[in-house]
């Protein structure tokens, strides 16, 4: 049996004044036993909800919704409780609009429906876990709230969204799922922090704090140290960061994780509230359960419905879920009266990688380079670069006259037209193209897929940290110590980044670097088009098949996906996706709308999913406080808990939910006015002809 360690918080501060004292599980009845899959000791904390708490660390909702985050005492050596409260502070803004007048503190935050500040006294267990098959492990958390009613118990699901850490969904499934009295479970998939310093060999515990003795970690790279040592000595001060590194593929258990963490919490629900003798235990007999979260997470609740075969989850209430769907070709999808999506259902993989290739030149079309927010952080030069890189590749057709406008159209018709990317997400691309998003996304997801190590340095990449020119230097102390509570999971985060080993010169920065083919700063694009080759199975520019290693690794990445892909079979289960039109990271032909005609094509009339489309909101609500955002979009966060209340009235009152529908949002115009009713209509039950989403025959019928 597993140690638990029993932690009551004392004193006034809320930070490491804790008392500790080990229990012998082996003393307790044998009906409540760890779940097997639990690995080392298991930490139970409690809450007050005064000095510290479970959904704000003690910041309540004034500390999450400021600009200031919350210090170190000592930055190079932050405490367990200072590295959890910056995690959940960082976590939170990661995935919600805070900015004044966005609807923090009046349609969505710790305090609506709950106190002022929403502080919530609890208790939190939090422990390692593995799935068959695997050695890597991976963090579960359950944190169960004083308002939990073992008389009517209910349990939320919350995955977290990207590949961030174990607070990941912490302002999402964990804001709503608290503030409802219900158990909330988590886990990071796998991902996380886990980063691990090859130059020192230093990595994380799971609360953050970091050794380099050989103890149970987030994360280690699968090297010896004859191994590691010679790979330094080739490739000084490289990071090798678990969703990348782990040699596992993650996403092929993402579901799985999110089952296991639903047994974990009716553990921790029964060890708290002495249910251990069976007629009294808080079993999925008399739970509701709800599976949730959002992106990455949402994709991965979604894939516990299809694969429970246990009965633990009632329902699913999901936002802009991370989903690769089994491809139908049954069906078309129609937009209004633009052109039939005949190629949808690509594989992220395959759709980032072009995002990667082209946006960068499509960042200079005239039809988007002026409006789109943000766009001056693309440098002009090195989108010029791209597309004269492009167009001597051949990838841009274009008369000998062509002119820098026409290949970035060209770049962004292809990604409209030949990826079909929606035009409503064109605005937004180029933003997230200056953040890293498809680039690191693509270079995370080819060795997570492939199952590749740091040492294999996929497509002559690495990940370090850089100094002002983009060349590899030490990582900075303070930025390592703080890793846990400021990284997202995948570099660039945390002060790494990706490094072009084969870049002209010398290693460098993504961005930075030179192409050797071109000689031009064309933001290592040569990377780039090894990496969509890898997607595509054959060479991006010559069309040629790939051979030997490049072969070997574009077939493993093609076995990866095949792992990932969701069935669309949610066995009836009443189910809610909410998804924003302009979502420029997660294309919706690809995720959302071809998931929801497989699911009609697969369960037909036995089939309980509603599909929400909701206009002008994308994928990072975080992204709304911006300048040239803010008046163009609504938080999608909004409707995400309109899914979460209609599945809940579904499963406790029986009201059946609206059917899918396009819901109309108004943006706030410029000047941006505060975010009000007007602009959030309600998901109607009764929604006007012209707004249903319907799959007829072999059409997907998405109204404009």
């Amino acid at each position: 049996m597993k140690r638990l360690m029993i932690c009551t918080l004392i004193g006034a501060t809320g930070f490491g004044l804790s008392a500790c004292n080990d229990s012998d599980n082996d003393k307790t009845p044998e009906v409540n036993q760890v779940p097997g899959f639990i690995q080392g000791d298991i930490q139970r904390t409690a809450y007050d909800g005064i000095t510290d708490d479970l959904l704000t660390a003690g910041l309540g909702a004034t500390g999450l919704g400021s600009a200031t985050p919350p210090a170190f005492a000592d930055p190079l050596n932050p405490t367990p409780g200072e590295l959890r409260q910056l995690a959940i502070y960082n976590n939170y803004r990661a995935l919600v609009d805070t900015s004044p007048g966005g609807g923090y503190g009046v349609f969505f935050g710790p305090g609506v429906g709950n106190s002022t500040e929403g502080l919530v006294p609890g208790q939190e267990y939090i422990a390692f876990m593995t799935v068959p098959g695997s050695d890597v492990p991976v963090t579960v958390m359950a944190q169960i709230p004083d308002s939990f009613d073992t008389q009517s118990p209910c349990m939320i699901t919350a995955p977290s969204s990207g590949s961030r850490g174990i607070y990941g969904a912490i302002g999402t499934a964990g804001e709503w799922g608290l503030k409802k009295g219900c158990a909330v479970v988590y886990t990071d998939k796998g991902s996380g922090t886990g980063a691990h310093n090859l130059e020192t060999n230093t990595t994380q515990r799971i609360d953050g704090t970091l050794t380099g003795a050989d103890e149970d970690v987030q994360f280690r790279a699968d090297l010896s140290d004859t191994e590691r040592s010679d790979f330094t000595a080739d490739w000084p001060d490289r990071l090798a960061w678990k969703h990348a590194h782990s040699k596992v593929n993650p996403e092929a258990d993402w579901g799985r994780h999110v089952l296991q963490s639903i047994e974990f919490g009716f553990w921790a629900l029964n060890e708290q509230f002495g249910t251990d003798d069976e007629a009294n235990a808080i079993t999925p007999a008399n739970t509701l359960v709800i599976a949730s979260s959002v992106s990455n997470g949402g994709g991965s609740s979604v894939r516990a419905a299809e694969q429970d075969t246990q009965g633990l989850i009632d329902g699913v209430a999901v936002s802009e879920p991370n989903l690769n769907p089994v491809v139908d070709a049954s069906f078309t999808i129609n937009q209004g009266s633009s052109a039939a999506i005949v190629d949808h259902s690509r594989s992220l993989f395959e759709y980032t990688t072009a995002l990667a290739v082209y946006q960068g030149c499509a960042n200079q079309a005239p039809a988007i380079r002026d409006d789109a927010p943000l766009n001056f952080l693309n440098t002009p030069a090195v989108r010029e670069n791209i597309c004269n890189s492009l167009a001597n590749k051949g990838l841009l057709n274009g008369a000998a006259s062509a002119t820098l406008d026409d290949y970035a159209t060209e770049a962004q018709r292809i990604l409209n037209e030949d990826f079909g990317i929606q035009p409503e997400q064109n605005l937004l691309a180029p933003v997230h193209f200056a953040s890293n998003v498809a680039q690191s996304i693509s270079m995370t997801y080819a060795n997570a897929y492939g199952r590749a190590g740091v040492e294999d340095r996929v497509c002559g990449l690495s990940m370090a940290a850089v100094d002002g020119a983009g060349a590899v230097t030490p990582f900075a102390a303070a930025a390592e110590a703080a890793a846990f509570s400021i990284s997202n999971g995948i570099p660039p985060t945390a002060g790494v980044v990706m490094v072009y080993d084969n870049a002209e010169g010398q290693p460098t920065a993504m961005p930075a670097s030179v192409s050797p083919s071109s000689s031009t700063a064309d933001y290592g694009l040569d990377a780039l088009l090894c990496l969509h080759s890898l997607a595509l199975g054959h060479d991006a520019v010559t069309g040629n098949p790939l051979s030997g290693d490049d072969a070997a690794l574009a077939a493993a990445i093609a076995e990866g996906i095949d792992e990932i892909r969701a069935t669309g079979d949610l066995q009836g289960k009443p189910a809610v996706f909410v998804t924003g039109r302009a979502d420029a990271i997660l294309p919706i032909n690809h995720a959302s709308r071809p998931y929801y005609g497989l699911n009609q094509r697969v369960e037909g009339d036995n089939s309980e999913l509603r599909y929400y489309e909701v206009l002008n909101a994308h994928h990072l609500d975080a992204l709304n406080g911006l300048a040239g955002i803010t008046e163009r979009y609504i938080p999608l966060h909004h409707y995400y808990f309109q899914a979460l209340d209609l599945v809940w009235k579904r499963l406790t009152a029986d009201t059946p939910l609206p059917p899918s529908q396009v819901v109309r949002a108004v943006p706030r115009g410029n000047p941006a006015s505060d975010l009000a009713e007007v602009n959030l209509p309600e998901i109607a039950m009764n929604p006007p002809a012209g707004d249903l989403i319907s799959l007829e025959s072999d059409e997907l019928r998405i109204p404009d």
